[in-house]
């Protein structure tokens, strides 16, 4: 997996949603894979809207490379 231009959570971010989720691992990760859900989705809503000459071809992408 290429992690060229993104960077990893730092172990700060990592234990704040773990408290967050009062040490609850699956509730952590359950909201996190909401969150992902939430974000393709507001992005098929934004690649809806825009026009393909607006963005001159390019195309959102949906996975990492």
């Amino acid at each position: 997996m290429k992690t060229q231009g993104l960077r990893k959570p730092a172990d700060s971010e990592i234990a704040e949603v773990i408290a967050y989720h009062e040490g609850d691992m699956q509730a952590a990760i359950r909201t996190l894979l909401d969150d992902v859900r939430h974000l393709r989705q507001q992005l098929a809503f934004a690649e809806g809207a825009m026009s393909h000459g607006m963005t001159r071809g390019w195309r959102p992408s949906y996975d990492r490379d």
